[in-house]
Parts: structure tokens; sequence; C-alpha cells
């Protein structure tokens, strides 16, 4: 194999293969990346029997032919070069980086041995790149980060009414993105970690949505990638009291972000706040042996009851931030169940944020 290609463009690509596919060390073959050249450039893929990536690039392929290397240092070593265009050549037992006035070398690894990067399953259907982006951030981040509870780690991706709808818990707080699209019979549990990832990367174009028996796939743009998926019952908003609120708060996002970040100051160990709801604002406190106290008041559009929940601020500040410059309405359950937050604007991509409370902060 030798190509010439630029090296900014053969870094990104080798860089989002390395995130998509996190290295195993334990297995030098599953760290490795796949470089195929061939007339319409160079394809970059990695594996690890559960993932695979593959991002194409472009590139003058000298000569054809496929290797395999260590992944993470070829992603390193591209990032680190400052020239426009880099030639990558084989040398005997290496492949050979080569710029202006330099050379590294790694080592090849026996692509026989690799388990190869098999074509994505069959499309289910299409969603715009931008909205699907920002979902993945929202929804993502909700997921459990504990991998002992798989059904907890995932995002549950299903085709409702023609669109997607994005679900995910850590059975203390769910996120629910709704985005339009042409997406038919899919129900798919997916790590959040990966698709976290994804979010960070795909751009504007359309993303397509593939799915088989035991795999899922992601397409955009010049990227691919597939995962395993989960197994397990997931813990839908069905299964949650959602009819019972009793107050409803309307109020500016940012207004109630800022404060509960300044008042989060003075929280106990658990990090939790009272949100106290008043005629024409709700005022949040906090108070720490330690720390001291505080409180902060925020305009607010009441109806109804004045449940007053405490809530973890961490997990408010979480549940605000996809609703950024935007108005929000709080819907209060009474007793130990969730908070619904939702936008008043009109918006082309519909997230509902579900909180549970916490029991009061000690006075």
């Amino acid at each position: 194999m030798d190509i010439t290609a630029s090296t900014a463009a053969l870094a990104a690509a080798a860089a989002d293969v390395v995130r998509l596919v996190p290295t195993r060390l334990t297995d030098p073959l599953l760290s490795g990346m796949l470089l195929r050249a061939g007339p319409e450039g160079v394809v970059l893929a990695a594996g690890d029997r559960e993932r695979t990536a593959r991002v194409t690039c472009d590139a003058v392929a000298h000569t054809d032919g496929a290797v395999l290397v260590p992944g993470k240092p070829l992603a390193e070593t591209l990032r680190a070069l400052t020239v426009d265009t880099v030639r990558l050549v084989v040398e005997g037992s290496r492949l050979a980086i080569r710029a202006d006035g330099a050379r590294f070398a790694l080592p090849l690894l026996d692509v026989a041995l690799h388990p190869g990067v098999p074509e994505p399953p069959p499309a289910r259907g299409t969603v715009p790149g931008h909205l699907f982006a920002t979902a993945l951030s929202t929804v993502a981040a909700t997921a459990s980060r504990d991998d002992t509870l798989p059904v907890f780690a995932g995002v549950r991706l299903r085709a409702e009414d023609g669109g997607l709808v994005l679900r995910a818990t850590d059975r203390y707080r769910m996120a629910i993105a709704r985005v339009p699209g042409e997406v038919a019979d899919l129900d798919v549990l997916v790590p959040a970690q990966l698709l976290a990832e994804v979010g960070k990367q795909v751009g504007a174009g359309e993303v397509v949505l593939g799915m088989d028996a035991n795999r899922f796939a992601l397409s955009w743009g010049s990227t691919a990638v597939t995962t395993a998926v989960l197994d397990g019952v997931f813990l839908s908003e069905s299964s949650l009291v959602l009819d019972t609120a009793d107050t409803f708060v309307d109020l500016d996002a940012d207004a109630l972000t800022g404060a509960a970040r300044r008042v989060a100051l003075y929280t106990d160990a658990r990090g939790v706040l009272q949100i106290d709801v008043g005629d024409h604002e709700v005022r949040l406190r906090g108070a720490d042996p330690q720390a001291g106290e505080a409180e902060e008041a925020v305009k607010a559009t009441v109806d109804g009851g004045r449940t007053s929940p405490a809530v973890q601020s961490r997990y408010l500040v979480d549940a605000l931030r996809p609703f950024a410059g935007k108005r929000v309405r709080l819907a209060i359950q009474p007793g130990m169940r969730a908070t619904a937050i939702t936008s008043l604007d009109p918006e082309e991509m519909a997230v509902k944020y579900l909180m549970m409370p916490m029991l009061p902060p000690k006075q």
C-alpha cells in the first residue's frame, strides 16, 4: 500500500475511528486500525467484535492494498504533524508515515487474524443530522454510567409515527426526544456511550439508521458505525405516573439554570436544593452546615397548587440544558413523583425531561 493524503483530513478520520471504537490494550489486533487503499481513496476502519467503525478519506493511491497497524499511535502521529500532506507506504514489515524531513514507522499486524469490519445492516430510515445530534447530547447523557446494568446504560431508539423517539433513564431521571424523519420498523437499545460520541461527530446532513437481529448501524457523510444491541426490558415513561400534576410553573430556563448553579454551592453533600413555589415566583433554597445557606427567587407564572419539590441540583441543571434560551413549563406532581420539564416554545425536535424528587434537605 502506498498513498498520499491531506494530513488534516487523514488525522481527522483516524481520530474519529479511535473515538468510536476505543482501544483495547489487552488485544493488539483489536487495537489495530485497518487501512484499505483503492481508486476511491482510503478507508480507515476498526472493530472489536461488538462495535465497528469506518471512515472514508480522500487520498491518491499509488499502490492499492490493505494493512493493519496500531490505531492509537497512528492517530496521534497524524495529529502531531504540521505539514499539509503525508505519505503512508509499506516498507517491509512497517508502515512508514513520511512527511517533509521526517519518517515514522508502525509495525504491521496480521490482517488475516482481525475479525474484520462487515457491511452495516439494512437501512430502516433517515433523520436530520443536526436534530439527531442535539437529541443524542440530551438523551445519552441521562443514561447510567454503570455498565453492570446494561438496560440503564443504553438509549432506546424507536420508530413512532414515522419519526424517531429516543429515551434513556438512570432510574432517577429520564429524557425523551422526538426527532422528525422517515423511520419504520425500528426498536432497539443501543449503548449510550457510543451514541454520545456519535452526537459529537454527526454533521448537518442526513443520518441513516439500520438494524438487523443483533446489530444497529448509523451512517452519515463518510462515516459508518455498527454496534451490538443491548438486551433487557427498558423502563418507559408509560410505566410512570404523569397525569397527577397539580402545580404548573412557567419560567425562563436560563434564569432558573443560573439560580440553580449559584444556590447549588450551598447545598448538602447530596447536592439537594428545595424549590419553593410561590404566587409569582419560585424560590430556590440550599443549606449546608459547613457551606452556609442560600436562596434566590426566579419570576414565574404559577397555576394550580403550590407543590414544592426538592431536587438534586445537578439533575436540574442537566434537565434545563436542552432548553437554553427558551421558556419552560414544570409540571410538578405531589409526593415522590416525577416532575416533567417541557418547552413552551414550538420545537422542531420535542424534548421532555422527567426528574424524580429527593427527600428535602435537613434544616
